[in-house]
């Protein structure tokens, strides 16, 4: 639940209120008295010290009401009690400023006409405007706390979104570890069912592979260096697997390594190239990885030489179609997965996205 005090945007509100309020208090009271200063007989000085002093006595009876008492009936609404406050403030702060400033030797200032007209003008127009300045402090004073809750408000749904968004894409990438995991350990299997003496090498390379790669898996994003790691590793292992069936390149652009990129984005392309391109082949094939640069965009392509898409089928499998949903998550829609038959036989698989730089 939403709790407006404890809301940095008002916190900050409250601190900068009074300063403005002293502020606009201080720009009105001279004002006032320069409005009366015509005709005024005393020196325009007094008036002006006359009328800021009766100005901050109003700002303080406007903030003590805004205060206390902290319950009011529900009949009664706080600022009706703030308007009347300030009308009935305005005569007393005057009056008492007219008896501290009448010296012992002086004739009440009820006597003295010219004082009584000053007494007089200077209650007449603040009880005429003070509650409708404070009225339109009030109005002002709603709209930025309206204004300050909806940048609260809007701060905490987009907090909630980007949370939304890590636990949607830590789910997809919990279902894409055991995908990629199973599917390299089926291979190890197979070696070892057959009695091939290249089991155990092999598996000493997946236990190093494993040690390097698993701990980047539950990384939110990595970067195209590392994801090319980790696919040099997982084809070097998969060349050992089946060493004259599979034979692999990997050229990157020196800038598109420091991109960012969800973890697994290369390595669940490749990983489906070898399972439903290369190993369902007779005769094996070859792998191309590609990633270059072009205006502001990065494109990684996944080229084999496999069975083609009609015998290794036309939908996409787990990998693919969790992948294809993490990028859009990270790219906000940005992003395109494209599956492509080649000729005269084998599939290129493309990733386009945007260019986000490294924070590292």
């Amino acid at each position: 639940m939403f709790s407006p005090s404890s809301s940095p945007a008002l916190r900050r509100l409250a601190l900068w209120v009074p300063w403005r309020r002293l502020r606009f208090t201080l720009i009105a009271s001279v004002l006032w008295g320069l409005l009366l200063s015509t005709g005024w007989q005393s020196p325009i000085s007094g008036l002006l010290g006359r009328t800021i002093l009766i100005g901050l006595i109003l700002m303080l009876v406007f903030g003590l009401i805004e205060k206390w008492p902290e319950r009011l009936p529900r009949w009664l609404a706080r600022w009706v009690l703030q308007v009347l406050g300030i009308a009935i403030a305005v005569p007393l702060a005057v009056l008492a400023i007219y008896l501290v400033s009448t010296g012992a030797d002086q004739p009440p200032f009820y006597l003295d006409k010219d004082r009584m007209d000053g007494f007089a003008a200077l209650t007449g127009t603040g009880v005429l405007f003070a509650p409708w300045i404070a009225m339109s402090a009030l109005m002002r004073q709603r709209d930025e706390t309206v204004r300050s809750q909806a940048v609260a408000f809007e701060r905490e749904r987009s907090e909630m979104e980007r949370n939304a968004l890590d636990a949607r894409l830590r789910l997809l990438q919990a279902q894409v570890e055991p995908h990629f995991l199973f599917n390299t350990l089926a291979n190890v299997r197979e070696l070892v069912d057959s009695g091939s003496p290249q089991a155990s090498s092999v598996l000493g390379s997946l236990i190093a592979y494993l040690r390097a790669a698993v701990p980047r898996l539950q990384e939110p994003a990595t970067t195209l260096g590392q994801e090319l790691q980790l696919v040099r590793a997982y084809l070097e292992l998969m060349h050992m697997r089946m060493p004259d069936r599979l034979q692999f390149e990997i050229q990157a652009d020196e800038a598109a390594l420091a991109l960012r990129c969800p973890p697994m984005t290369l390595l669940t392309l490749v990983e489906n190239a070898v399972r439903h391109g290369i190993d369902p082949s007779e005769e094996g094939g070859r792998i191309d990885v590609r990633v270059r640069l072009r205006d502001g965009r990065c494109r990684a392509q996944v080229i084999d030489t496999g069975v083609g898409l009609k015998r290794a089928g036309d939908g996409l499998g787990t990998g693919l179609s969790t992948l294809r949903e993490r990028l859009q998550l990270t790219f906000g829609g940005d992003a395109q997965l494209r599956l492509i038959t080649c000729e005269p036989h084998g599939v290129r698989a493309e990733v386009d996205f945007p260019v986000l730089q490294s924070a590292a």
